[in-house]
């Protein structure tokens, strides 16, 4: 089961130009959206065993979290959020993608965590609006 959900914030269209300090805050920085994601998953999951019945709940939770932290960074993007959770069965997993945009505004992280029952790969795209 694969889940995907859009978000974005609007913004005032007479925002100021950053100064160059500001910068910073107004850059993707991945090693913070992969603490939110990590964070989203272990909330969601803890130590729960598969339930095929539950991916569907669990996968939304995940997504949900994710958007609801990222919207509290204030940064101005617009997100997406995949949560991919498949049950360890031996079978692999491949997935792939490609993106075409501005690589000095936007951003992507995936994040997989493996527990002992299921593997989940949460995905983030950013793109700055």
């Amino acid at each position: 089961i694969l889940h995907c959900k859009a978000s974005g914030s609007i913004r005032a269209s007479t925002t100021r130009v950053p100064a160059m300090e500001d910068e910073g805050d107004l850059e993707f920085t991945s090693e913070q959206v992969n603490d939110v994601v990590k964070n989203a998953i272990t909330k969601s999951l803890g130590n729960v065993q598969y339930n095929k019945d539950r991916v569907s709940a669990w996968s939304m939770t995940i997504i949900d979290e994710t958007l609801k932290e990222l919207s509290k960074m204030q940064k101005p993007f617009k997100y997406v959020v995949t949560c991919i959770i498949m049950q360890k069965s031996g079978a692999p997993l491949h997935t792939g993608l490609a993106l075409y945009w501005d690589t000095k505004t936007d951003g992507m992280c995936s994040v997989q965590v493996g527990l002992d029952t299921m593997d989940c790969i949460t995905t983030v795209f950013a793109t700055m609006i």
